[in-house]
């Protein structure tokens, strides 16, 4: 008998790389994973009002390729009960306590069942710290060279520079630190086969979110193999502007890599598809596009130039096309005060849960 986990069954707000690190971790305790997502009246009881909705945290989980089912609407305090009820053998959740409002442990029943094991968080990445980078973004947010998109976005950069006032400017800077390790680990490693079609797309992919992954599930279906091209941040600053991309480089290749449907990903790739591109790394057959508009490159080209002339440039519809990563930052900016509020609390229940995390470790080595 194969063992079925119910993992880090959470909020999975905004999707990242840290869910999926510990969700790929998860994994490796068993054969099957089982994850259960919290409804958002249940996170707002808990925890706060959430950034994405539901049905959009459902499908970004079910889109990450180390899961194999999705429980929606799963309550806040995991039980042995729920775990039987869906075959599993374990819960496993980080080596961070995570509390009910009233300060109780999440996960003590299972804890005290002997059904519950930990991972490892991801450090330098969370909820809070993406919405506190939207909510606190400054100048210094990247190093970045001048850019005339820059110019042409005074108003978005006007209403994102007024949020770098704040008691701490902390989270306006990535501070996960990105390994060839964690890269290997992310990675499918699979080839294409030969006479396999492969299908090349490429993106800024910042705040990777439903709209992307519906995107790519699409471009997807039209080969056999799919590689994905991700700009660097310079790149993605002088098309965007003001003060994107969000999340850097690393975090977004890694989010792009946790999606089942993308096989490998080209990491800086550039704004023009070159010939490089099409050839270098695999024969690509197809390139595909969305069907909304797309900025020129820097030197004013069509940056789809090349594949309209050898006639593999397709542009499809795009499922998700209401979501988008300006959608989540106007989310942020609509109801700065509800998550300066949310980010208030969430600080103070964290030291809670510290001390929590404090105790427990005294337990441990008191007993051993």
């Amino acid at each position: 008998m194969c063992d079925t986990i119910a993992t880090k069954d959470g909020c999975f707000d905004m999707m990242h790389f840290g869910h999926a690190n510990a969700l790929r971790q998860a994994k490796a305790f068993g054969d099957y994973l089982v994850v259960g997502v919290h409804s958002d009246a249940e996170i707002a009881k808990h925890k706060g009002p959430t950034v994405m909705k539901e049905d959009e945290r459902y499908e970004a989980v079910a889109a990450c390729k180390w899961v194999d089912e999705v429980v929606k609407d799963a309550p806040y305090f995991t039980t042995v009960e729920m775990l039987d009820q869906y075959n599993c053998d374990y819960c496993v959740h980080g080596d961070d306590i995570t509390t009910l409002a009233d300060g109780t442990d999440c996960y003590q029943a299972v804890k005290d069942a002997g059904r519950y094991r930990e991972c490892k968080r991801t450090q330098g990445v969370s909820t809070t710290e993406l919405v506190g980078r939207m909510l606190l973004m400054s100048r210094e947010h990247l190093q970045r060279r001048g850019s005339t998109a820059a110019s042409n976005d005074d108003s978005t950069n006007a209403q994102l520079g007024s949020f770098s006032v704040g008691p701490s400017k902390s989270t306006t800077v990535s501070h996960f630190l990105p390994t060839a390790k964690k890269l290997v680990q992310f990675a499918e490693g699979r080839e294409p086969n030969p006479g396999d079609k492969v299908i090349y797309v490429d993106g800024g992919f910042d705040l990777f979110h439903v709209g992307h992954i519906e995107f790519l599930k699409k471009a997807r279906e039209l080969g056999d193999y799919l590689l994905v091209g991700v700009h660097d941040d310079q790149t993605v600053n002088a098309i965007r502007g003001a003060n994107y991309p969000i999340m850097n480089l690393h975090e977004r290749v890694l989010s792009v890599l946790a999606c089942r449907y993308v096989d490998e990903v080209i990491i800086g790739a550039p704004y023009s598809v070159t010939k490089d591109v099409l050839e270098k790394v695999y024969n690509v057959s197809l390139v595909v596009h969305g069907n909304t508009t797309y900025d020129l490159d820097m030197d004013r080209t069509d940056p789809y130039l090349l594949p309209k002339q050898l006639g593999i440039f397709r542009q499809i519809e795009s499922p998700r096309a209401d979501l988008t990563t300006d959608t989540i930052v106007n989310r942020i900016i609509e109801h700065r005060r509800v998550y300066e509020e949310r980010n208030r609390r969430k600080a103070e229940k964290a030291a809670l849960e510290a001390a929590l995390e404090e105790e427990e470790r005294k337990k441990k080595n008191a007993a051993s």
